[in-house]
């Protein structure tokens, strides 16, 4: 019973999981072909996918590559676009903290924000799981999501330039984002970050090397801790 339960776990995860294969494939598709155009071969382009799997800082990252920028830009760049990972893991401790080593450094090589996404809101949902059913729904999510990141990440660093520029590939990553940042649009907080790093980004977009979204991430972070700081000061305050 404990068996088929852990795989009913599983699958209810790789079903919530699976619409973003619609996404995933254009995604790293377009990743592959931009990589290679910026200077990288089919081999690094697919290490950079395995190693990082963080698609907005690999794109972030070729991106400033192309643009010549230096190197320490390209490495702050793509750290910073990434430190919403150091959120993601604490937010995700509560749920996954008690785990093994070995899993929760496995959970924490496969957090992206699809699993992520998916994830928190599942555990929100369904507090009487075990770590175990947790780490089994997480990794559910995963298994749509990051292995066919992995092949056409391969597929667009071979096809390279042969996509057509008519083609746009690059729907996928305004969609990808969109998708999965409106439904945990469900605080104060959250609502005021998003607003104040989506106008910080259009206000700084004059910055070189793309370091307006630098600015705006930072701007957001620290609206959003500030709203939540006052919320909960304010429920202190009416609960006492």
């Amino acid at each position: 019973m404990a068996t088929e339960t852990t795989k009913s776990i599983f699958w209810q995860g790789a079903r919530d999981g699976a619409p973003f294969i619609l996404v995933m494939i254009p995604f790293s598709t377009l990743f592959g072909v931009v990589a290679t155009e910026a200077g990288l071969n089919v081999y690094e382009t697919v290490a950079f996918s395995f190693l990082v799997i963080a698609g907005a800082a690999q794109f972030t990252a070729v991106e400033l590559m192309r643009n010549d920028a230096p190197t320490i830009i390209v490495l702050i760049s793509a750290l910073a676009v990434n430190l919403r990972m150091a959120m993601y893991s604490a937010s995700l401790v509560p749920y996954l903290g008690k785990a093994k080593v070995w899993q929760r450094a496995l959970a924490a090589y496969f957090t992206v924000d699809q699993t992520y996404a998916c994830s928190i809101i599942k555990f929100d949902e369904r507090r009487d799981w075990t770590v175990g059913q947790r780490l089994t729904y997480f990794f559910g999510v995963a298994a749509p999501i990051c292995p066919p990141w992995y092949f056409f990440t391969g597929v667009g660093a071979m096809i390279g330039t042969a996509i057509p520029d008519g083609l746009a590939l690059d729907f996928a990553i305004p969609i990808t984002f969109l998708a999965l940042i409106g439904p945990m649009m469900r605080t104060r907080a959250h609502v005021a970050a998003g607003f104040v790093s989506v106008t910080a980004a259009l206000v700084f977009a004059f910055l070189p090397f793309n370091l307006g979204l630098l600015v705006a991430g930072v701007l957001g972070m620290m609206t959003g801790a500030q709203v939540e700081l006052i919320d909960s000061r304010r429920a202190d305050r009416s609960s006492s």
